[in-house]
């Protein structure tokens, strides 16, 4: 929100529905205009990488988008997944680490730890019972 209300061309979607029009460019032949769309944007945010793993054709073009941003225009990515685990999401630890090169160079990353913001919702309206710090403790 501070970067909109600072006037900065921002965008947000899903990992999934990102590569999904990725994909769909690549098929009619319109790729790079998809590219250059994404990569008008001064704040770019990707939200839920590794929430579904990429295959072979979607790991490329993530590569190519982060490439095209790399030290022109700002990106926030958001993902439950620690950065050892990017080789997986991607499906080949070459094209992860390459990805991680551009990301990580110029970064700050914040790491949240906690409970889920949306089961703590639900466990306040008691859909899900409370389990109390002893029971946390106990557990092996």
């Amino acid at each position: 929100m501070e970067a909109i209300n600072a006037g900065f061309s921002v965008y947000f979607i899903n990992s999934a529905s990102m590569i999904a029009k990725l994909k769909s460019a690549s098929r009619r032949d319109n790729l790079e205009k998809k590219l250059k769309t994404f990569n008008k944007y001064k704040l770019l945010i990707i939200d839920e990488i590794g929430y579904l793993p990429f295959d072979a054709e979607a790991s490329n073009l993530f590569f190519r988008l982060i490439s095209m941003r790399y030290e022109h225009a700002s990106t926030i990515f958001t993902s439950n997944k620690s950065y050892s685990e990017w080789g997986e999401i991607f499906g080949d630890p070459v094209i992860a680490t390459a990805i991680l090169d551009r990301i990580l160079h110029h970064s700050i990353t914040l790491n949240i730890k906690g409970e889920s913001y949306r089961l703590k919702t639900r466990k306040k309206t008691g859909l899900f019972p409370q389990v109390s710090k002893e029971a946390k403790d106990s557990k092996v």
